[in-house]
C-alpha cells in the first residue's frame, strides 16, 4: 500500500497506516488509565508526530511530512474514544452491570463512526473558508511540530525518556512497594483534616502540560473539599446522637474520612461537577446556536452554487455516500442490533435511543467540531455535552415510564456513543486543519480516522474493562469522577434518589467559583477529587511555573511538554500491565510498601522532586524555531 498525493509526495504509507495503529493503541491506553484516575485526558497528536518522526528515523525509513501527519492522525484518533467511553461506561460497573468487551468496543467504534461522518461535510467550511475566524490551536501547533521535525530538528528523545521514567517509577511503587505511594500528614486543630500529596509521575505531568493557572484551580477545588468541608462535617456532626441523612446507621462521629467523603461530600462534589458542566454548555449556547447557523447557512450556501469547490487532492473529502452511509449505520445498528444498548432493552426503546444518538450525535459534533476551532479540544465541554444528552433521554425515558433497571443503563449508553461522537468531532477538526496547514489530502486523513477508531476501539474496551475487573471505580485508585456523575444523575432522574441538598450546596459552591472567574469544571472536578491527586498536579503546574520564571519559552512543541507526554504514556502503560498481572494473580493488587515511615515519606518526596527535576531538564532543552 503506497498511495502518494497528486503532488507526488508518498502520504498514504503502510508504514504510516502501522505507526499510526501502534501510537493509538499506546495513547488509547494510556488516556483511558488517566482519565479513569483524574477525569481528563490529554491531546496525543504532537506527541504522536514527534514519536513517528523519531520512529521513522530510527528504522532509518525514508518518510515524508505527509506520512508523519498521516501517522499522528491515525494515532489521535484513540484519544476522543478514551475520553467518551470513560466518561460514561464505568457508570455500568457501579450498577453491578459490567459490560461486556464487545458491547465496549461498539459503543466506542460507533461514536466515532458518527463524528467522523458527521464532521466529512463541514469540513470545507470550517476548515477552508473560515481559516482566518477559526484558529484550531492544538491542530495549527501540530502543524508547526511536524514543519520543525521536517527540517532534521526534533526533541523526540524527552518522550521516549519520559515513557522510561514513568513507567519504571509505576513499577517501583505499584510492583515492588518499595516506597508508599502517597504521603500525608494530618493537621491540628481541623478535624480530619490532612495534608496529602500522591507520588504518581503522570499526575505530576498533566499539572506541568495545564500550568499553573489550571492546576492551581483544581487544587483550590480539593483544598475546599478535605480542608473545609470534611472537617466542618465532623466537627457539626460529631455532636449529633443521630445519622444525618443520606447515611442512615453511622454516626458521623463515628466514620473515617473516606466514609464521610462516601457519604456526604461526594454528592457536593457531584452537584459542584454537574452544575459547572450544565452552566458551560449553557454560557455557550449563544456560540452553539451561531456554530450551528454558520454551518447550515454554509451548507445551503453550497448546494446553491455559491461555493465552488477548488479541484485537486487538497479539495478532496470521502464521497457524500460515506456521510449517509455512516450516519444510517450508526442508528440502525443501535436500533436494530439487539445488545448495542445496555439494559436488555426492547425494539420501541432501542427505538427511541436510537433517535437520540442520532439527533444528539449530529447536533453536538456540529457544535464541536467548530468550537475547538476557537476554544481547542482542552476546553471542549464534553461533561456538558454528556449532561445534557443523558438528561434528554432520561426525561423521555421518564415520561414513558421507563424506569426500570434496564433503562438508566440504556440511557447511560446513549450518552457514550454521543460523548464520543462529539469528541471524535473535535480531534479530527484539529487534525484536518493540520492537514491543510500541511498541504495534507482530506479524503486519505478522514480514512485515516476511520481506521485509527477501528483499532483504537479494541486497546479502549479492554482497558477500560481489564481496570474495572481488577480495581473498584469510584475509589481511589480509579476515581472515574465523570462516570460516577453521569450514575447519580441518571438516577436522581429515573427514580428521584438524590439527596438535593447536598447537590445544591455543590452547586452553588460551582457558582461561587464561576463568579470569581476560574474555570467552574476545574475547581468542580478538585472537589469531587481528593486532595493528593489534585496536590500532585499543582506541583507539576508549579514547575512549569519555575521554568517560565527562568526564562524558558513554551510552545505545543516544547521537550518539557513532550517529555510530560512521555510520562504520562509511560506511567498509563506500566498501570494497564500491573492491572493485567493483577486480574490474572500473578501479583497482589497492593501491598503495604517496604520502607515506611519518615524514612519512607522522605524518600517518596526525593522521588517527586527527581521527576519535577526532569521535566525542568527538559523544558531547558529547547528546539530551534522552524524555518
Amino acid at each position: 500500500m503506497h498511495l502518494v498525493s497528486d503532488r507526488g509526495v508518498a502520504e498514504f504509507t503502510l508504514k504510516a497506516v502501522v505507526t499510526g495503529v501502534l501510537l493509538g493503541i499506546v495513547f488509547g491506553a494510556a488516556n483511558a488509565y488517566l482519565g479513569l484516575r483524574v477525569g481528563m485526558t490529554v491531546s496525543a497528536s504532537i506527541p504522536a508526530a514527534v514519536m513517528a518522526v523519531v520512529a521513522f528515523r530510527f528504522l532509518r525509513l525514508r518518510h515524508t511530512i505527509l506520512e508523519s501527519n498521516l501517522a499522528q492522525t491515525i494515532g489521535s484518533a484513540s484519544t476522543s474514544l478514551a475520553t467518551g467511553t470513560i466518561f460514561t461506561v464505568p457508570a455500568l460497573f457501579l450498577w453491578g452491570m459490567a459490560p461486556p468487551f464487545l458491547q465496549v468496543a461498539a459503543l466506542a467504534f460507533l461514536g466515532g463512526v458518527l463524528g467522523i461522518s458527521a464532521m466529512i461535510p463541514l469540513r470545507r467550511l470550517l476548515i477552508v473558508e473560515a481559516h482566518a475566524e477559526l484558529p484550531y490551536p492544538e491542530g495549527t501547533a501540530c502543524a508547526e511540530v511536524l514543519k520543525a521535525t521536517d527540517t532534521g530538528v526534533t526533541q523526540g528523545a524527552w518522550i521516549f525518556r519520559g515513557m522510561a521514567i514513568g513507567a519504571a517509577i509505576k513499577l517501583l511503587l505499584s510492583l515492588a512497594y518499595l516506597l508508599p505511594t502517597e504521603v500525608a500528614v494530618a493537621l491540628p486543630v481541623l478535624p480530619k483534616a490532612e495534608l496529602a500529596l500522591e507520588i504518581a509521575p503522570a499526575l505530576f505531568a498533566v499539572g506541568f502540560i495545564l500550568g499553573y493557572r489550571q492546576s492551581a484551580v483544581c487544587v483550590a477545588g480539593s483544598v475546599v473539599s478535605s480542608l473545609v468541608l470534611i472537617p466542618l462535617l465532623a466537627w457539626l456532626g460529631g455532636r449529633l446522637a443521630a445519622p444525618v441523612p443520606p447515611e442512615t446507621s453511622l454516626l458521623i462521629g463515628e466514620m473515617s474520612v473516606g466514609e464521610i467523603w462516601s457519604r456526604y461530600v461526594r454528592y457536593i462534589g457531584a452537584g459542584a461537577v454537574a452544575t459547572a458542566g450544565i452552566l458551560t454548555v449553557l454560557a455557550s449556547l449563544p456560540q452553539m446556536a451561531g456554530a450551528f447557523a454558520a454551518v447550515a447557512r454554509g451548507l445551503r450556501a453550497r448546494v446553491g452554487g455559491e461555493v465552488q469547490a477548488t479541484a485537486g487532492e487538497r479539495e478532496r473529502d470521502l464521497p457524500g455516500i460515506f456521510v449517509i452511509g455512516g450516519i444510517a449505520f450508526v442508528v440502525l445498528a443501535a436500533w436494530l442490533v439487539p445488545g448495542i444498548f445496555a439494559g436488555g432493552m426492547g425494539l420501541a426503546q432501542r427505538a427511541v435511543c436510537a433517535a437520540g444518538v442520532g439527533l444528539f450525535g449530529v447536533l453536538f459534533v456540529t457544535v464541536a467540531a467548530r468550537i475547538v476551532g476557537i476554544v481547542g479540544v482542552s476546553s471542549q465541554p464534553t461533561s456538558g455535552i454528556a449532561l445534557v444528552t443523558l438528561l434528554g433521554t432520561a426525561s423521555i425515558f421518564a415520561a414513558l415510564d421507563w424506569t426500570g433497571p434496564g433503562a438508566k443503563a440504556a440511557v447511560l449508553t446513549v450518552g457514550a456513543v454521543v460523548a464520543v461522537a462529539a469528541s471524535k468531532a473535535g480531534d479530527i477538526a484539529q487534525d484536518l486543519k493540520t492537514g491543510y496547514l500541511v498541504g495534507a489530502t482530506p479524503a486519505k486523513q478522514q480514512f485515516g480516522q476511520l481506521i485509527g477508531a477501528a483499532f483504537a476501539c479494541w486497546a479502549v474496551a479492554a482497558t477500560v474493562l481489564l481496570l474495572g475487573s481488577t480495581y473498584e471505580f469510584g475509589s481511589r485508585e480509579l476515581a472515574a469522577p465523570q462516570a460516577t456523575l453521569m450514575k447519580t444523575i441518571i438516577e436522581g432522574v429515573l427514580a428521584g434518589a438524590l439527596p438535593w441538598d447536598l447537590v445544591a450546596i455543590g452547586g452553588g459552591v460551582a457558582i461561587s467559583a464561576m463568579l470569581c472567574g476560574v474555570s467552574g469544571l476545574a475547581f468542580a472536578i478538585g472537589v469531587y477529587l481528593p486532595l493528593s491527586s489534585m496536590a500532585a498536579l499543582f506541583v507539576g503546574g508549579l514547575t512549569r511555573r519555575a521554568c517560565e520564571r527562568r526564562g524558558t519559552g513554551f510552545g505545543e512543541g516544547d521537550a518539557g511538554i513532550l517529555a510530560a507526554s512521555g510520562l504520562v504514556a509511560g506511567e498509563g502503560l506500566a498501570g494497564v500491565a500491573i492491572a493485567a498481572l493483577a486480574a490474572g494473580q500473578w501479583i497482589p493488587k497492593s501491598g503495604d510498601p517496604r520502607l515506611g515511615g519518615l524514612a519512607g515519606d522522605l524518600a517518596a518526596l526525593v522521588l517527586a522532586g527527581a521527576v519535577c527535576l526532569f521535566l525542568a531538564r527538559a523544558s531547558r532543552s529547547r528546539a530551534r524555531a522552524p524555518r
